[in-house]
């Protein structure tokens, strides 16, 4: 597994620590982490610190598409806490009050048929629920950064990844969260599952470097990180796609950040 250094040995701790409206917080090998809680529903969260990595794949990198390069430095001013999961059925309900997901056998799996201006309606009952937090997406420099988590492979563990490692190739289902073991970072599930709405639309790389990247506000929205129904190629950590914002499919959900509000 190749990796590079991307941020300090030792945790920084965020400009506030805890942030306001969680339930608990603590450090582990993972790094800081909080949880929030909404009607009994728990979401644990990581504090992902600012840093470097290299964004998008090698020219050599087995099933790589032309929009993955050339591959450029993005440097992420600002830390962000991101869910460690993908958001549980169970979390949604509590929010919106109702779930539109297919694979409702078990509340711990992710919510799915989820359109990106479903999860916009999502976040602001949440940005209700904790009004000293701004809960968001992150954009797809910053789910590619925690996904790597340190790492230059094209999968967290590696060149390949295995049935083991991640829920894809079709497996008819959906599978809970925190069914598979989490990256560096202590985060779950960044490969496979369920496809992963981003902040922001589908954006030209080049091969300079750059800081805080965004993709347009206009038209579509990238997802990351593959599904349950795709080949392994879909899963590693540069595959991106743009789909419409209002798109809903039962291998399509998301996982949001919070940052503070507070100078």
């Amino acid at each position: 597994m190749n990796r590079e250094i991307t941020r300090p040995a030792a945790t920084r701790r965020p400009p506030q620590w805890p942030l306001p409206g969680a339930s608990a917080w603590g450090e582990d090998r993972y790094g800081l982490w909080l949880e929030i809680e909404v009607e009994r529903s728990v979401q644990r969260l990581r504090w992902i610190e600012p840093g470097e990595f290299l964004m998008g794949s090698p020219p050599d990198e087995q099933d790589r598409f032309e929009n993955e390069g050339p591959q450029h430095r993005v440097r992420l001013t600002r830390g962000f806490w991101l869910a460690d999961t993908a958001c549980t059925q169970q979390l949604w309900q509590a929010v919106v009050g109702s779930s539109p997901s297919r694979f409702a056998d078990d509340a711990r799996k992710p919510v799915e048929q989820v359109s990106w201006d479903d999860v916009q309606q999502f976040l602001g009952k949440l940005r209700d629920r904790l009004p000293e937090a701004d809960p968001t997406l992150p954009s797809e420099a910053e789910w590619e950064y925690a996904c790597r988590a340190g790492t230059t492979s094209a999968y967290q563990r590696g060149t390949t990844i295995t049935p083991q490692q991640a829920n894809y190739g079709n497996s008819g289902r959906t599978w809970p969260v925190k069914s598979c073991s989490p990256n560096d970072w202590g985060l779950y599930e960044m490969h496979g599952n369920v496809w992963e709405w981003c902040a922001d639309g589908l954006r030209q790389y080049e091969a300079a470097g750059c800081d805080d990247p965004r993709g347009p506000d206009g038209g579509g929205r990238v997802v990351r990180g593959g599904s349950w129904v795709d080949e392994a190629g879909w899963l590693r950590s540069a595959c991106r796609y743009e789909w419409p914002r209002d798109w809903r499919y039962v291998y399509l959900g998301f996982r949001f950040a919070l940052r503070s509000i507070s100078p």
